[in-house]
């Protein structure tokens, strides 16, 4: 069965360039979006935890993944009333369902990470 997309009326396709799947599909399939919603799936955390541990996303595209995660539905942001406010970040029930094939494609680069500098050295060992 083929889903339409209520806004057009159209089928879903991500390989049409008018179809909003497209950009659905470049932003979960963004590493810094992977990431944030892996490190999500073990509990709410706050913006410095997450960048803490995120190594090497700038303040700007974290901020930049969590908004585009949040206008998506992919995660809530909670601000809790203190001063300073506390700002907590959490998966929906949406992004949760991203948890496993996002899990799924971490997992897969770690265990292939070998093979891939592997085939990286060949190649470049033939080029130059």
């Amino acid at each position: 069965m083929t889903t339409v997309v209520e806004s057009s009326g159209l089928p879903a396709d991500a390989y049409s360039a008018k179809c909003p799947t497209r950009q659905v599909l470049d932003h979960i399939a963004g590493k810094w979006t992977v990431l944030v919603v892996d490190s999500l799936l073990h509990g709410t955390m706050r913006y410095t935890d997450l960048s803490r541990r995120i190594e090497g996303v700038s303040q700007k595209m974290l901020t930049q993944t969590l908004r585009g995660l949040e206008a998506d539905g992919f995660i809530t942001r909670t601000v809790h009333p203190t001063i300073p406010p506390r700002v907590e970040y959490d998966l929906t029930a949406l992004g949760r369902s991203l948890a496993e094939p996002i899990a799924a494609l971490r997992q897969w680069t770690e265990t292939h990470i070998n093979e891939i500098e592997r085939a990286r050295a060949a190649v470049a060992s033939k080029t130059g």
